[in-house]
């Protein structure tokens, strides 16, 4: 059965790239509509996109269509799924607060099938607290966002704000028109971002992650079909939809919380950063601080419960447990070590020092080693395509 994806283009630069994914639909035996704001077609013209499509541009909230008695109701029904790419900081803002001003505004308020927002802006408009709290907003609707690269900008700087790679785009548009449902039925638990121990009230011990890698993971689950119970440490991501959404402060919290959760799952995914240290004594009251730079404030540490090990203890049989072996020497070698300890399936193995991996990142670059032995080293990818490397692997233990 043919799929229709609508198409909405806003007044970004990085409009004239839209043109090769439109192409690649099209070539995938997809329909497409493409819709373009009045500031889009300062940038390319609609002409392009008639000639890719075979079919007229639409950009006019009142113009008259014979295929559509109201025409943005009309387009929305018809939709399997809508992408906004690239998607301008005010057009978010415009669809975080329902304002519906021209044809592309409306026809996002009429929609009910699923929305995919590319953004592709500055990078300080980007980083903007404005504009990723109106992120966070459409993220808790249910809308789905792919985070934009880093690189030079077509304004002279550099940084986070560059369209995502057609490729990628139309891999995700891929997997929201043709979802894959290798987990139905399978409940999942993975725990993700970075527990914290206090020092004092005020002070706390934690590392760099975000959450990225376990959050990932979580929302190719639930697209997967999976039942997913995401326990996350510390980390400002917004949960993906779909998901059962657990907090844990320190390491014994989120312990004890994957230990309640464990006996009904049947797969468990450790991502989180989990710290590997705890302070003997909490202060009560917040320490002073010493009287000048020469004075020494001494801690003591002790360790931290290991989660993975933890759970391996009770694995059940057919049980599948994956961790994750952040490292910076010997990385295979330490990794192994960790996959016999833990009693895992197999263990998604990184060197955080290395450009594009580890923490705080879009990308990851992973070694794959299984119980038998296979070490299977993938490419830089995104930590979206990791996520489902990863879960493709599950589903081939399934399969056993």
């Amino acid at each position: 059965m043919s799929k229709t994806v609508g198409i909405g283009i806003t007044g970004s630069i990085a409009a004239y790239k839209i043109a090769d994914l439109v192409s690649k639909l099209k070539k995938d035996g997809v329909d497409v509509i493409v819709i373009m704001t009045e500031a889009a077609t300062r940038f390319i013209s609609p002409l392009t996109f008639k000639t890719l499509t075979g079919r007229e541009v639409l950009t006019d909230l009142w113009q008259e269509s014979p295929e559509w008695k109201v025409q943005h109701i009309g387009i929305a029904e018809q939709l399997d799924a809508l992408v906004i790419a690239p998607a301008t900081a005010n057009f978010i803002a415009k669809m975080a607060h329902g304002i519906a001003d021209d044809l592309l505004s409306t026809i996002v308020l009429a929609n009910t099938s699923p929305i995919l927002v590319v953004p592709a802006m500055n990078n300080n408009m980007y980083k903007n607290f404005i504009v990723q709290d109106n992120i966070k907003k459409l993220i808790r609707y249910g809308y789905k966002f792919m985070d934009p690269t880093s690189g030079l900008l077509a304004c002279g700087t550099s940084g986070q704000g560059r369209l995502p790679e057609v490729d990628d785009i139309h891999a995700q548009i891929t997997k929201l028109l043709f979802p894959q449902k290798d987990l139905l039925g399978k409940r999942l638990m993975v725990n993700a971002g970075t527990t914290c121990e206090d020092i004092d009230p005020v002070r706390f011990i934690a590392n760099r992650a975000t959450g990225k890698m376990g959050y990932r993971i979580a929302e190719e689950a639930v697209s997967r079909g999976a039942d997913v119970i995401l326990v996350s440490g510390n980390s400002t991501i917004e949960p993906p939809s779909g998901v059962k959404f657990e907090t844990a402060w320190s390491a014994d919290e989120m312990c004890q919380v994957m230990l309640k959760y464990q006996p009904a799952c049947d797969i468990i995914i450790g991502a989180a950063a989990v710290g590997d240290f705890q302070i003997t004594g909490v202060a009560g009251q917040k320490l002073k601080k010493v009287a000048n730079r020469s004075d020494k404030l001494v801690l003591e540490f002790v360790g931290t419960p290991d989660i993975l090990q933890e759970l391996g203890k009770r694995k059940a049989k057919n049980q599948i447990i994956v961790g994750f072996a952040a490292e910076t020497e010997n990385i295979i070698e330490n990794a192994k070590l960790k996959l016999e300890k833990k009693n895992l399936d197999f263990i998604v193995a990184n060197d955080v020092t290395m450009e594009g991996a580890g923490f705080a990142t879009d990308t990851n670059i992973v070694t794959i080693i299984t119980r038998n032995g296979e070490v299977q080293s993938l490419p830089k990818m995104s930590k979206e395509d990791v996520a489902a490397a990863l879960l493709d692997k599950v589903v081939d233990l399934l399969k056993i």
